[in-house]
């Protein structure tokens, strides 16, 4: 999110960036390395991807156009580019006044693209032969006015997310030929996902009736539990419709370290705060500000702290200092402050408060009680004021400025420090399954340093997994011929395994248990081996 984006970010905001830095240039790289601390950008270009006209002439099937756009818009931002997300596409058409349903003509699709300050938009179409399906795309370049061929991809109904992910490899390549992601890797990317799961997310995320989407968000989380993107929406449900208790649990099941990671945190602390869990709270927001320290986290921190009788005072300082313009962030330091008896400067905060809200009746009131003589033993004032609303647009500006901060110190380190960088983010994606995110950094690492063992070790991996055995046994190969790694041999001992060439792959897994004596996958492997051959 760029700064001509279409929502303003408050100022504030810009304000709490300065407290990232600080964050930033400490010890904090735990998740930040999530955050940017390596994030190759495909150029910045961002994209609008528009829902897929359905040219089926069945109803069934409409909910794919959507499909289309959320699998399209998952695969294209993995590789580095910026596609809006479907929140801010609804805004906009909202905005121009139009359904959210709409089917945009060329002239339309333009004018939204301009309201979300797009450099690309995605058009395209689906049709459907038996159990085959057809997908087709094109890309429009907004500046220039101008069209690209249509790219297309065919396949099976049943491999629906790795047809649009096919397409979207395609789509990449178009929008950048430098792209050397393998388009294996882009189908690889969604194979977790059930597809029936899938279907489910998506209507769920569209049906207008509530009970109907709380139902189908219910079925996806059921036969995917490891869909990240299921919990947060079934999340933002159970809050809308104040099950909080519900709703903090299904936010503590999204990725912590995905997009949706602060979001989510934010909105468990908000529910667990009107569950009363209020230890909890405080948690959930204090791990959000660790990232980055907004003040609606800090001044809800301040909240959670203040609920179970601690002084948060500090935190409220921190939230009116971070966005000066908000008159509660000054009207709860008002009330820590006399609470714990400052006076003074409870009085000067509430004079703050109403300078930027004059007509706040409750600022009004306890201005003048606590201006009466016998303000310092008055009875109980009212608690601290909780910020409910999430700034979408200010995290991600917040979290972008931090991804630029991390580039540019990435950028100032030696091409093998920078490899071994990008190498330890990579493998946090590859861990986590992240197939498209690790490919995309250790072939930056590879970039940088093409004698680093550890990048083409981890190419190995990410090949293996995609089902390129050839590529990935090319890649084991040339990490040992730059170093001894354990994880290229047990890339060879696996693929070796499944080729029949039992001897191979004894001695592969035997060379990685040199290297890695506790390693439980070469020890899973010599125990096939040897039911296999009934050698010991």
């Amino acid at each position: 999110m760029r700064s001509r984006q279409w929502r303003q970010l408050g100022a504030g905001a810009v304000v709490a960036f300065f407290c990232v830095l600080a964050v930033a240039a400490g010890a904090q790289q735990q998740p930040a390395g999530d955050s940017g601390a390596a994030r190759p950008s495909a150029g910045g270009r961002v994209l609008l991807v528009l829902p897929f006209d359905n040219r089926t002439g069945q109803p069934n099937l409409e909910w794919m156009r959507e499909a289309a756009a959320e699998i399209l818009s998952m695969r294209l931002a993995s590789a580095g580019f910026e596609p809006t997300s479907r929140a801010d596409r609804v805004y906009a058409l909202d905005h121009l006044g139009l359904p959210q349903g709409f089917q945009p003509s060329r002239a339309s699709a333009l004018k939204l693209a301009q309201t979300l300050d797009a450099d690309s938009i995605v058009v395209g179409n689906y049709t459907v032969d038996g159990t085959s399906i057809t997908a087709e795309a094109s890309l429009v370049d907004v500046p220039g006015l101008h069209m690209l061929p249509a790219v297309s991809v065919r396949g099976e109904m049943r491999d629906l997310t790795g047809v649009f992910s096919a397409l979207a490899w395609r789509l990449a390549r178009e929008l950048d030929s430098s792209i050397d992601v393998d388009e294996a890797t882009f189908i690889a990317a969604g194979r977790e996902i059930r597809q029936d799961a899938f279907e489910q997310y998506i209507r769920g995320i569209t049906e207008p009736d509530q009970a109907e989407r709380q139902r189908h968000l219910e079925e996806a989380v059921k036969l995917s539990p490891e869909f990240s993107p299921a919990w947060m929406a079934l999340g933002r449900e159970d809050y809308n419709q104040q099950q909080y208790a519900e709703a903090a649990e299904a936010f503590a099941k999204v990725d912590r370290r995905g997009v949706d990671g602060l979001e989510a945190g934010f909105y468990r602390g908000l529910s667990l705060l009107f569950s009363g869990d209020y230890a909890h709270a405080g948690e959930a927001f204090a791990d959000v500000a660790r990232v980055l320290p907004l003040a609606e986290v800090l001044n809800n921190e301040g909240v959670a702290e203040s609920r179970q009788g601690k002084d948060g005072t500090s935190l409220f300082i921190q939230a009116a200092a971070a966005d000066p313009n908000a008159a509660d962030y000054h009207f709860n330091l008002a009330v820590s402050l006399k609470r714990h008896g400052n006076l003074p400067g409870a009085l000067n905060e509430m004079v703050q408060c109403l300078k930027l809200r004059p007509g706040d009746g409750e600022a009004q009131a306890l201005e003048a009680a606590w201006k009466a003589p016998a303000a310092a033993s008055a009875g109980s004032d009212p608690l601290e004021r909780i910020v409910r609303t999430f700034d979408e647009a200010a995290f991600k500006q917040a979290a972008a400025m931090l991804d630029q901060v991390d580039a540019g110190r990435l950028a100032a380190l030696s091409s093998g420090d920078r490899a071994q960088a990008l190498c330890k983010q990579a493998k946090s994606y590859l861990d986590r399954g992240l197939l498209l995110e690790a490919e995309r950094l250790y072939q930056a690492a590879v970039t940088a340093d093409g004698k680093n063992a550890a990048a083409h070790a981890g190419l190995a991996q990410v090949r293996e997994r995609s089902g390129d055995s050839e590529a990935a046994r090319k890649e084991a190969q040339a990490s040992l011929e730059l170093g001894p790694s354990a994880s290229a041999y047990l890339v060879l001992a696996q693929l070796d395994l499944e080729a029949g060439q039992m001897d191979a792959a004894s001695a592969d897994a035997g060379n990685v248990l040199k290297l890695d004596p506790a390693n439980r996958t070469a020890q899973e492997i010599l125990k096939v081996i040897q039911a296999k051959t009934g050698q010991r």
